[in-house]
């Protein structure tokens, strides 16, 4: 219990101490996160609402491989993009390995099939709604996936948002091909899991706390930015 009490007053104190460091990480932290998730959402929303929308062959096989890609081990992507990104890889020319452009990397391939696969179930309970709406209306496929979207946009904050909880939280993967270099590439998770191997507990459960109330407080602003809940009126 001293231990978990030092952790929230060593949290408190490192926000107000205003230390230049830590709002570093912090700001790394939100850049490489905040991105991943922009890119993972623009990919994961529309191919989500196509699977809803389309019949093909193998349809179900593709819905089943990207469920089972939900549960994708971080440490495996990282160490895929490590590859990629490497020297003696076909991308290593692009010289991303051990910067923030190779996390987000591997931050997109986690989340993109978690946001695909919960928009996916949302807008298959849509398109049986208004499927018979949009044939009438003769909609083109296009027109369909933007009228599902837009309609169903709360549940794909949802989606988002789940992305983003993931992400946030990312340790594995990005520790591989970031190598949480100070000044460069290092993030609370990295920062807490190096504190941590130090031995610095109370410090490191500081962090900890830091990293609960930044992911706490996108997600009360994202809520009230778009008013997704709103006031009972009886």
């Amino acid at each position: 219990m001293n231990s978990i009490a030092q952790g929230i007053a060593d949290a408190f104190g490192l926000l107000f101490s205003f230390d230049r460091d830590l709002y570093e990480i912090i700001a790394m932290s939100l850049r490489v996160t905040l991105s991943a998730v922009l890119i993972a959402a623009l990919i994961g929303l529309p191919l989500g609402a196509w699977l809803a929308v389309n019949r093909f062959r193998f349809r179900r096989v593709t819905i089943a491989v990207l469920n089972a890609l939900m549960g994708l081990p971080p440490v495996v992507v990282g160490l895929f993009v490590y590859l990629m990104l490497s020297r003696a890889g076909p991308l290593g020319v692009l010289g991303l390995l051990f910067t923030p452009a190779a996390m987000i990397i591997a931050q997109v391939i986690i989340i993109t099939p978690l946001i695909a696969s919960i928009s996916h179930q949302a807008i298959r309970d849509l398109w049986a709604e208004y499927h018979d709406l949009l044939i009438s209306l003769n909609a083109t496929r296009a027109q369909r996936i933007r009228s599902l979207l837009w309609d169903g946009r709360r549940a794909l904050l949802t989606a988002t948002l789940a992305g983003f909880g993931r992400a946030i939280g990312e340790v594995g993967a990005i520790m591989i091909v970031g190598g949480s270099i100070e000044h460069s590439t290092r993030v609370l998770t990295t920062a807490i899991a190096l504190e941590t191997s130090k031995g610095n507990f109370a410090f490191a459960l500081g962090l900890g706390m830091v990293l609960i109330g930044l992911a706490v407080l996108v997600n009360l602003l994202i809520h009230s930015l778009t008013r997704t809940e709103r006031a009972s009126t009886w």
